[in-house]
Order: structure tokens, then C-alpha cells, then sequence
């Protein structure tokens, strides 16, 4: 079988939470096909990744100001921005929703639901005015399924998906397509975040009996993003190995 090779020369990406993770490892097949990357990260100094994206700027996807600024000096640098991938996120505490706090409660929904709003907003007109584009929204099978202990991080992943296809639904007559991916657990430093109980039980939620590897994640993101996929717009993609089957 020949094997499907992206080409992004002359595109621009940029990828919020892109400094490490999951963000990092989508940077960097955009890169590799040629793309010119840029991260928006709150932690630029995080970024540890080995390809060289077009520009690193901190960015706090919490606050539009920030973003703002951001998008300003992403036009300024490369010129255009054809493709948002929206992946910054956090998994926040874990344990039953009593047990949730307020502030922890808000962060996460403010980082991964509130984020992915105030990135899309601020990228969006470019978008419209350029008659062009892709949004890809980081989601999670939290988004499609209930998971027991992650109650934030499963509201925000289910508002991801509901805010994808609200959007896609805005923009499909300007040229601009708006797409998720709702992966399962991906093993990355997210799992410091984790207890070994909680890993293990997910672990066991996927019938093909291992976790996402980020480049698989990466793989999928890259072909959504691609004039393979021009007609499909607020779909949401399972990389959940069998878990989801809708």
C-alpha cells in the first residue's frame, strides 16, 4: 500500500499548548510537511521539541488580550494563518465531583473549553477575510462519553465538541472548515496529573488494550487539516481504539 504524504509548503499552522505534549508532536508533522509553525503557548521556554517552528510566543489562551497580541505578531512574522489547531489543555484534578473545587473547576474549564472559544475567536476573522482555512479542535472521548472522576475536564470536552460544531455550522460558506478529535488517553506528562489506579482503569476502557500514541494523533490532525478532507466539517473523529463506536 502506498503511504499518503502530506504537503503544507507555503501553509501557515498555528497550534495553542504546542511547547510540549500532544501540541508539540502536531507541530511537528506540520513542520516535516513543510509547513511554517507557530506555537502559542503559555510557557514558551517549555518548548523541548527537536523541529523548529517558525516562531514560539507566549500566549495565554485564557485571556483574549494575550491571544490578541499573539495573532499579532504571528501576521507579523509569517504573514497568514491558514490552520488553528486548538490543543492546549489541562486534565485538572481527579476524583468525584464533590470533591471538585470551585477554582479547580474553573481552571480547567477555562483553559480547555474557554481557551478553545477566545483561540478560534481571535483567529476566525483572519479566516473569513481570507475566504480560507481549518480549525481542529483538540476534543477527548470525555467529550463523548461520560468519564467517572474527571467531571471538569469532561464538561469542558463535551462544550469543545458542542462549540465545534456550533462554529462549523457558522462557517460553512466561508470557505473555512471546523473539525475535532476526540482522542483517548494519550501517554504524555499529562499523566503526572494522574494516579496509577485511574491510568490502569482507562487503560481497561480500550478494547484495543493500549493507549493513543501522540503521533497518531498528529497523523489524523495533519489529514483534517489537508485538501483530503475539504468537504467535512463539524464531524468529530474517534481515536478512542474501539472505546466510542459513534
Amino acid at each position: 500500500m502506498s503511504q499518503v504524504s502530506f504537503d503544507f509548503q507555503g501553509m501557515s499552522v498555528v497550534v495553542t499548548g504546542g511547547a510540549r505534549g500532544i501540541g508539540a508532536g502536531i507541530g511537528a508533522v506540520f513542520a516535516a510537511a513543510g509547513a511554517e509553525v507557530t506555537v502559542w503557548d503559555r510557557d514558551p521556554a517549555a518548548f523541548t521539541g527537536t523541529w523548529h517552528p517558525a516562531l514560539v510566543v507566549s500566549a495565554d489562551v485564557t485571556d483574549e488580550a494575550s491571544l490578541a497580541a499573539a495573532m499579532t505578531q504571528t501576521l507579523r512574522t509569517v504573514g497568514a494563518v491558514d490552520v488553528l489547531v486548538s490543543s492546549a489543555g489541562i486534565t485538572g484534578p481527579v476524583g468525584p465531583l464533590w470533591e471538585c473545587g470551585a477554582d479547580d473547576w474553573r481552571r480547567v474549564v477555562d483553559i480547555d473549553l474557554t481557551g478553545a472559544f477566545l483561540a478560534a475567536k481571535t483567529v476566525v476573522p483572519h479566516l473569513r477575510e481570507r475566504g480560507s482555512g481549518r480549525i481542529i479542535t483538540i476534543a477527548s472521548i470525555a467529550g463523548k462519553e461520560a468519564t467517572a472522576s474527571l467531571s471538569a475536564y469532561t464538561a469542558a470536552k463535551h462544550g469543545v465538541v458542542g462549540m465545534t460544531k456550533a462554529l462549523a455550522r457558522e462557517l460553512v460558506r466561508d470557505g473555512v472548515t471546523v473539525n475535532a478529535v476526540a482522542p483517548v488517553m494519550v501517554e504524555t506528562e499529562l499523566f503526572s496529573q494522574l494516579t496509577d489506579d485511574f491510568i490502569e482503569r482507562t487503560r481497561a476502557l480500550i478494547p484495543m488494550g493500549r493507549f493513543l500514541t501522540v503521533d497518531e494523533v498528529a497523523a489524523t490532525v495533519a489529514w483534517i487539516a489537508s485538501d483530503l478532507c475539504g468537504f467535512t466539517t463539524g464531524q468529530v473523529f474517534d481515536l478512542s481504539g474501539g472505546r466510542a463506536d459513534y
